[in-house]
């Protein structure tokens, strides 16, 4: 048996990336799966369609995780079309890079509203309906070890999402829900194809510092997930798993 059958996800930002091969994984074993989109229908009616054509059930939704009646239509969407919630992941994230001098109040605001409050809001529409045995997983990043320059509201962002992961281990616990964090290193996505990352030097360096002398494939994070919110990980919570071929 699959190690998922019989469980329900949502994860968010699942129109490409990172997201979308989470929520493949999630499908391949079983899971049923909600495929939240902010802007992409497409994206997300692919990765719909690429689960349907395998053999899986998922459905694409459309919200903005930064607004709390569109994060919580992403949970009545499951719920309504699936019956129930196991597994929610948190995936949703904006980046900008700058020095602090060209730091504005919109940029922090947009990031922030994307990548942390997000998480809070998402959560937050999930836990009415997470019983014993749910999971939690959100996505950081390895920069909150890394702090590279001119990231410090990314970063920010990362390490907030780290805290608010720690304290809802422990605020969860107690209903067996168990709540974790993926870091990913550098990975290959349309993202950082778009920044220019891929094929620059910047990438040619932290592989080199890379033990295992690579760049990420969106794969490489999906299996984490698909282990986190298996019962594989029934004992693990409050962890933060770096999957980043061990470049810290």
């Amino acid at each position: 048996m699959a190690k998922l059958t019989g469980k329900v996800a949502v994860v968010t930002g699942a129109s490409k990336g990172i997201g979308a091969a989470i929520a493949k994984a999630l499908a391949a074993e079983g899971a049923q799966v909600v495929v939240n989109y902010a802007s992409s229908k497409a994206g997300a009616d692919a990765v719909v369609e690429a689960i349907s054509a395998a053999g899986g059930k998922a459905i694409a939704v459309q919200g903005d995780v930064s607004k709390a009646e569109q994060a919580q239509g992403l949970v009545d969407a499951a719920v309504k079309e699936f019956g129930k919630l196991d597994v929610l992941v948190n995936n949703s994230g904006v980046y900008e890079f700058a020095p602090i001098e060209q730091v504005t109040e919109e940029q922090y605001r947009r990031i922030f509203d994307v990548n942390v409050l997000g998480v809070l809001l998402t959560t937050q529409a999930a836990v009415k309906h997470l019983g014993e045995g749910s999971s939690v997983i959100n996505i950081s990043s390895v920069v909150t070890s890394l702090a590279p320059p001119d990231s410090s509201v990314y970063t920010g962002t990362k390490g907030a999402v780290e805290g608010i992961n720690s304290v809802l281990a422990k605020e969860l616990g107690p209903r067996k829900i168990r709540v974790n964090a993926i870091l990913p290193g550098i990975v290959e996505t349309e993202g950082t194809h778009t920044a220019g990352v891929i094929g620059s030097d910047f990438e040619q360096a932290l592989v080199a510092q890379t033990p295992l002398g690579r760049t990420g494939q969106p794969d490489d994070i999906a299996g984490v997930a698909v282990f986190l919110a298996s019962d594989d990980a029934r004992w693990l919570t409050g962890e933060r798993l770096a999957a980043s071929g061990g470049f810290r």
